[in-house]
């Protein structure tokens, strides 16, 4: 339908909760407040701990809030996070992405630590407010229905990151929302064709987090794949559970891999995606070689699904720089919280309006009804 100049800036007519403006997405104004009441005082994660083998082992993790910390393995076997500077010089400590900082911890160096906690399959999560709350307090029930499916030594077998020119909150929309998997050729010949996809329900937790009920995926169904012959304890054979966690951290969980997604601002149009291939500590040597194969052909920067994924929000990105025509963006599905149901992206906007001080439909205070 067309619209001319002033129809297109009328708000849509829908409840305030069902949409938000698109300034949410490119501004740098807001995007310098979100780093400080979002992103430092979320608990974001920062690694795994299977990263970190040996004593003293280090990775360094550039926080979506702007600063640049890093996390060690302690002598105790234990992990502590530390901002990457010494306080007295004010200088860079480590300057390589991993490695050993045997010399840092044992020297003369005034670090000031970040607050550092492991859950959830062993990550090691991370967060900049020292009066925060806990962890466990941050996630509450949103993990529950990986509980299972977690509670077993996890080991990273797969890293890979996409900077892509686009905005933090599109990514999550595209992980939260599952219309868009008619852009996926894969997911409907695999997934969408099966009893009970469009019934998967969402589960909304408090402090902004959601979880989409679980499925099995027909992989036969797909010229060219297979049923998976190796699982995932717990989990249905083809069965498929996804967690979405505020700020921008989603747990997949497919069958035989755990896809671990973790958005890094670094702009209001420029992200950051650290993306995790999982599989269990006790794979023998075949069982991990299947893992790899399933997550390369799905979820690797060269699978079936996340290339598509990623030139969505590029596109979305794209059509929404500042001095575009873009006003609005519509959460308006509503579907029995049922998968195509938009009930998870405005909850998550609602936590961004709680957190910001602003409404996401108008975080400028400028429009007008």
């Amino acid at each position: 339908m067309t619209k001319n100049a002033q129809q297109w800036a009328q708000t849509p007519p829908f409840p305030s909760s069902h949409f938000v403006d698109t300034r949410i997405y490119t501004d740098q104004g807001l995007f310098q407040e979100e780093q400080q009441k979002i992103f430092n005082t979320s608990w974001i994660i920062a690694c795994h701990e299977s990263e970190l083998i040996d004593v003293f082992d280090y990775r360094t993790f550039t926080h979506p809030g702007g600063a640049c910390v890093f996390v060690v393995k302690t002598q105790q076997g234990s992990f502590q996070a530390f901002y990457n500077a010494c306080q007295l010089q004010g200088q860079t400590l480590l300057w390589h992405p991993a490695g050993t900082a045997k010399h840092v911890m044992q020297g003369s160096y005034q670090l000031r630590e970040v607050q550092c906690a492991v859950g959830y399959g062993g990550f090691v999560w991370v967060n900049l407010n020292d009066e925060s709350c806990t962890l466990k307090e941050y996630i509450g029930d949103a993990m529950s229905m990986l509980d299972e499916q977690l509670d077993m030594p996890l080991e990273v077998f797969h890293y890979h990151k996409a900077i892509v020119d686009t905005n933090y909150k599109l990514w999550h929309d595209t992980n939260s929302e599952f219309y868009h998997d008619y852009m996926h050729y894969f997911n409907r010949a695999t997934g969408m064709i099966q009893p009970g996809y469009f019934d998967r329900k969402y589960t909304c937790y408090p402090n902004g987090h959601a979880s989409v009920g679980s499925m099995e995926i027909k992989y036969d169904a797909y010229e060219g794949s297979k049923a998976r012959s190796v699982g995932w304890p717990g989990l249905a054979p083809g069965g498929w559970i996804l967690i979405d966690l505020f700020p921008g951290m989603t747990f997949n969980l497919r069958t035989s891999v755990l896809r671990m997604d973790t958005a890094i601002p670094m702009g209001p149009n420029k992200l950051v995606i650290e993306f995790r291939g999982l599989g269990l500590k006790s794979d023998t040597p075949e069982q991990r070689a299947e893992r790899i194969q399933d997550h390369n052909f799905i979820w690797g920067p060269f699978g079936r699904n996340l290339h598509e994924d990623l030139l969505g929000v590029h596109g979305q990105g794209k059509a929404m720089r500042e001095g575009t025509d873009s006003q609005w963006v519509i959460h308006g599905r509503e579907e029995n919280s049922t998968i195509h149901d938009e009930v998870g992206m405005r909850h998550f906007y609602a936590e961004w309006s709680r957190k910001m001080g602003r409404p996401a439909y108008n975080p400028l205070g400028d429009r007008v009804a």
